[in-house]
């Protein structure tokens, strides 16, 4: 088998993997070893968050309706539950948005399910 020196592509692997922890704090942005670890974390971590991203507005947004909710008299289950019965198709982003924007609106759509 014929010898193969890694020079040119091991110094471009290298190259990129310190780039992608360009800002990285202490070895982690020097050592290569460190480097790879780091990008693989950043990576998992990155993964990981793109879905509790999704879950934190959820929350949010249960926590905007049903504060707003309450103040019409009734709860966040209620109004859902109302919602779905009398077949009002508004979703819980919507509702959230009508909550803290437009509470007249809000008003107006928890009146409907009265």
């Amino acid at each position: 088998m014929t010898r193969v020196k890694r020079g040119t592509t091991k110094l471009k692997r290298r190259k990129n993997t310190l780039a992608q922890t360009k800002g990285y704090r202490f070895g982690r942005s020097t050592k290569e070893a460190n480097a790879r670890e780091a990008i693989r974390k950043a990576g998992a971590h990155a993964f990981r968050d793109r879905r509790a991203k999704k879950r934190e507005w959820k929350q949010l947004w249960h926590v905007q309706i049903n504060a707003a909710a309450r103040a019409e008299g009734t709860t966040l289950s209620r109004l859902l539950g109302d919602l779905r019965k009398k077949g009002v198709a508004i979703n819980k982003k919507m509702l959230a948005t009508l909550a803290e924007r437009h509470p007249d609106t809000f008003r107006a759509v928890v009146a409907v399910t009265k």
